[in-house]
């Protein structure tokens, strides 16, 4: 009964259709991964975690908070070189496989320009911009291992003629593995303009423009037999192609006040962005184009800091995110996809905190950070948890800041989602960033 089941229902398994045999990303894991942030920066705000929302003062905070560019005393211009380590271990079917790379990059490059305003109250103002990475999309990982699941059970000579006396049936399989690989990045684009009203308010505005380019190549192999010494091993394998390309556009509204010398709060809200995106997937079996929009979601970050004086600081922020609010639209009906991101996906919170101290002209840094994954039925591992240090050096118009992160977190992939009876592979996802900038007064 068990051949007769694998038979009838992958009889003309080297015939179906390229979205029945799409191994790549799917549109809902597509949406998640364009609407995501790295958090990219400076060294400085890597080595607090990002925990910039109500300090300012750096051009990687005006990316969370915009009010933050105010708070810059003089112009400056800065530019960072990051080194990521990326070890991802995959497990499937008790296999364990790992790959590890490193790839260098430009994170940030930006300058702000600072405006005093003489007697009135709005008495600073200064406007920015600012280049970051806001994901990097460079990747490569394998996993094997054998379900005992055959899907490509028929050979090129395969013919239905009624005489199956001379047919071969590839039933028995040793084995899957698995390739992907994934590269390109989401370059981000930020102009900024803020001011200081007296001595306590802090207001500001940032339009920013996205550059996605985003490419995924899949190999699947499977090692099948027919149990009578004939294998299949050179012609069972499934490639997949998608590149994926686009612009998009968004706006991020915030604010820092002083209630005392030493507490300062800030607020952000960074509007969902609108990409334009055109998609070409090829599966050799046939090649696709289309072109759809995606709406991520907003996100509204609340910020708190205290500064000890001259000595150090200790800031927190916490945002949240509704990934359920993703949309995509198109000639094509993408009605299930939207209604899997209504029932499937929920509101993520992250939270970010960092702390620095100054010795003279040194400072020491450090922080953590947590972001929760967006799936409902997500693990507890799934979840971003990860830990960052750093120092900084003060040479008077030139400062050098360097700073250490890791994170940590687990995911599946399902390659084979049109076959219940399949498991998905395990992921583990270990990243280390080596992070050095150079900020000149200018």
């Amino acid at each position: 009964m068990k051949q007769l089941f694998y038979l009838g229902a992958f009889l003309c398994s080297i015939l179906i259709t390229a979205q029945d045999n799409n191994i790549s990303l799917g549109y809902n894991d597509l949406g998640v991964l364009f609407s995501g942030d790295d958090n990219n920066g400076t060294a400085r705000s890597r080595a607090m975690s990002g925990a910039f929302g109500a300090l300012g003062g750096d051009l990687s905070a005006t990316e969370i908070n915009p009010a933050g560019m105010a708070i810059f005393l003089k112009s400056e211009f800065s530019a960072s070189l990051s080194v990521r380590n990326q070890t991802i271990k995959s497990n499937y079917y008790g296999t364990n496989t790992s790959l590890e790379d490193d790839f260098i990059n430009l994170p940030q490059a930006g300058a702000v320009f600072v405006f005093e305003s003489g007697n009135s109250k709005w008495m600073r103002t200064a406007v920015g911009f600012n280049y970051s990475i806001s994901r990097d999309f460079n990747n490569n990982w394998i996993a094997n291992g054998n379900s005992d699941f055959a899907t490509f059970i028929t050979d090129s000579n395969y013919t239905d003629d009624g005489d199956d006396t001379n047919d071969i049936f590839y039933l028995n399989t040793d084995g899957q593995e698995f390739q992907n690989y994934t590269s390109g990045k989401n370059n981000k684009y930020t102009f900024s303009i803020a001011s200081q009203y007296s001595d306590d308010l802090y207001i500001g505005v940032s339009i920013t423009s996205n550059d996605l380019s985003f490419y995924q190549a899949t190999t699947l192999i499977e090692d099948n037999n027919d149990g009578n010494g004939n294998t299949n091993a050179s012609e069972s394998f499934l490639r997949n192609y998608l590149l994926t390309t686009g612009t998009g556009t968004s706006f991020t509204l915030g604010l820092i006040s002083k209630p005392t010398n030493n507490m300062r709060l800030g607020l952000s809200y960074q509007s969902p962005t609108w990409y334009n995106l055109f998609e070409e997937y090829d599966d050799e079996f046939e090649t696709s184009a289309l072109d759809y929009t995606l709406r991520t979601p907003s996100k509204l970050t609340g910020s708190f800091a205290y500064v000890f004086d001259k000595n150090g600081l200790i800031s927190l922020d916490y945002s949240l995110k509704n990934y359920s609010n993703i949309k995509l639209n198109s000639f094509v009906n993408f009605n299930d996809v939207n209604q899997v991101f209504d029932t499937d996906f929920k509101s993520s919170s992250e939270l970010r905190v960092g702390t620095e101290w100054r010795h003279k002209k040194a400072s020491f840094r450090g922080g953590y950070h947590f972001e929760q994954s967006p799936y409902k039925d997500a693990l507890s591992s799934d979840d971003l948890k990860g830990y960052s240090f750093g120092l900084g050096y003060n040479f008077g118009n030139v400062k050098l800041d360097l700073s250490y992160e890791n994170s940590n977190r687990t995911d599946v992939y399902d390659f084979y989602p049109q076959y219940s009876e399949v498991n998905a592979a395990e992921l583990d996802f270990d990243t280390s960033k080596i992070t050095a900038t150079l900020v000149f007064n200018i």
